[in-house]
């Protein structure tokens, strides 16, 4: 074999194997993406999950109150104004996450729907007589747990969303995420309404 042949031959060897190599460190990147994607659509279910709870608990709230302080119309109207805006299907729609703008909407309607139930709790310590009302103390138990678990829930999403949200902008890694359509992820914050939401007292004794 003449000296030219080898070193073409060598030539393709180093190709070769760098090539591997290359072909190694794509589909690993792609791979650990897809995992850490994937990851942030579970996380998301599980806020949805806790979400919807909540909402399923408000029609039950609104009537037991309603039995009670039926002339706080005003207060009842909201809440449930605000149910209906955080359950839009245009908000609750496919693709929310690839949808900042979207993502903000349906954050902000339930930041809303969180401060209507807070003014409701708030109406509600001046009824003892609804207070003390058993099937009311469950209902504000299992709203009271919903709300801890929204917290715990987000608070994981935003941990998820963060891991991947680094991996994406980590260079050389976010060549190939553009390259991929793997794109930065929103973040719950917290909103105006929120930092607003009085405070709940679930005590069923009277002031």
């Amino acid at each position: 074999m003449g000296k030219g042949m080898k070193i073409f031959l060598g030539i393709v060897a180093v190709l070769l194997v760098l090539g591997f190599i290359a072909y190694k460190s794509v589909t690993g990147t792609y791979n650990s993406l897809v995992v850490l994607d994937e990851g942030i659509n579970g996380a998301w279910s599980q806020v949805q999950n806790v979400y919807q709870r909540r909402s399923d608990l408000i029609p039950n709230l609104v009537s037991t109150v309603k039995g009670y302080a039926s002339h706080e119309k005003e207060t009842l109207e909201a809440v449930v104004q605000a149910r209906a805006s955080a359950t839009r299907p245009q908000i609750n729609a496919a693709g929310i996450l690839q949808n900042p703008q979207l993502f903000q909407q349906f954050e902000q309607a339930q930041g809303q729907l969180s401060s209507a139930l807070g003014r409701l709790m708030v109406v509600v310590e001046k009824y003892p007589d609804l207070k003390a009302n058993v099937n009311f103390v469950r209902l504000q138990d299992e709203l009271a747990g919903t709300e801890n678990r929204i917290t715990v829930e987000r608070r994981r999403f935003n941990q998820t969303v963060q891991g991947y949200n680094q991996k994406v902008r980590t260079f050389p890694t976010l060549l190939f995420a553009n390259m991929f359509g793997f794109q930065q992820r929103p973040y719950f914050e917290a909103s105006p309404e929120a930092q607003t939401v009085p405070k709940v007292d679930f005590s069923t004794g009277s002031n």
